[in-house]
């Protein structure tokens, strides 16, 4: 029955229906990054500029802070959850770490590290409605975003804070090789790491996957599922100052709707909405892929609003693929 759902030939020597079958495994397993791979080949066709240094060295800075945004979401998603603060809290990292240096005088390691501490007591927060309040990850994290943003607002006023240079923006400076991209390559090889190697990482997919059977284990779920949120608000925060590192300036506007951005990093990187499914390095390649599209789109002069529309159908045709996928692996 397999043989006929995956059209093969019942006289085909074994090794020939071995060779199809590994094929089409290999195109399930690495879908996204072949999808990335001719992005980047379509985008050096339509543009000579794609490929600059400048150019790469732009969409690195670019997508620096969208990646860790899509790394946070991803863990909460794997273990079942969704977290709608994280535009909300990047705002909290831009403005604290803003008003710290600006405002009090604070050196920018020191303003960094506040704002990431400050970012994981909202994560905490939203961690305790999911885990211990019974409250959906929907409702919570949209009542945490609402708040952050609010307490953005607040303590700035509604008025940028402006940066002096030498101070946060260090951190994005040519001198010191471009630090953003290195901290980010070191979190992405970090988390890549501790979904893989760690009883942290293992458990968070296991709890998406089957929640009961893990409850049954005498793991204590709510502690992992607290913990998600936590990492996703962390590297929320520290990629809202990342954005005011490049942009010398800490705005409670920040982040607005990067929560939308990241789910759907996630869901192109193959991640399964309904928990339990998603690698950090898919939904890392998932982030630049929409990075390249944004890229490649403004070195055309496309204007920003069809890129939106261009946007959401992919992410319509990234979930179309993983489903035809799971229909794929099942017969297999």
């Amino acid at each position: 029955m397999a043989n006929m759902e995956l059209g093969y030939d019942k006289n085909l020597p074994k090794e020939k229906k071995n060779k199809k079958l590994n094929f089409k495994q290999f195109l399930i397993d690495n879908n996204t990054y072949i999808i990335l791979v001719l992005l980047i080949i379509i985008s050096s066709m339509l543009t000579d500029t794609f490929l600059t240094s400048m150019n790469l060295r732009n969409i690195a800075l670019q997508q620096a802070a969208p990646i860790l945004v899509a790394i946070g979401m991803l863990f909460v998603i794997v273990a079942g959850g969704i977290d709608l603060s994280v535009g909300s809290v990047m705002a909290v990292g831009a403005t604290v770490s803003a008003i710290l240096i600006s405002d009090m005088g604070m050196n920018y390691l020191p303003a960094m590290f506040l704002a990431v501490v400050i970012g994981i007591i909202f994560g905490l927060f939203t961690g305790i409605l999911v885990a211990y309040a019974g409250m959906q990850g929907f409702v919570a994290s949209l009542a945490t975003m609402t708040i952050a943003r609010g307490v953005s607002f607040v303590i700035t006023g509604g008025r940028p804070v402006k940066l002096e240079s030498g101070t946060l923006d260090t951190i994005v400076s040519k001198e010191f090789f471009y630090p953003i991209i290195l901290i980010a390559i070191v979190l992405i090889v970090v988390f890549a790491f501790v979904q893989k190697y760690t009883s942290w990482g293992r458990i968070a997919i296991a709890i998406g996957s089957n929640p009961t059977a893990v409850q049954l284990a005498g793991i204590r779920t709510k502690r992992y599922i607290m913990s998600t949120y936590a990492v996703s608000a962390a590297l929320a925060a520290l990629a809202g100052v990342f954005i005011a590192a490049r942009s010398s300036t800490g705005s409670a506007t920040v982040g607005m709707g990067q929560e939308l951005d990241a789910i759907a990093a996630c869901v192109i990187g193959g991640a399964s909405l309904a928990g339990g499914k998603g690698f950090v390095v898919k939904a890392v390649a998932g982030g630049l892929i929409l990075g390249l599209i944004g890229n490649i789109m403004n070195l055309m002069a496309v204007p920003s609003y069809p890129q939106d529309i261009i946007k959401g159908f992919i992410i319509i045709a990234a979930v179309l693929l993983g489903i035809l996928t799971n229909k794929s692996e099942k017969t297999v």
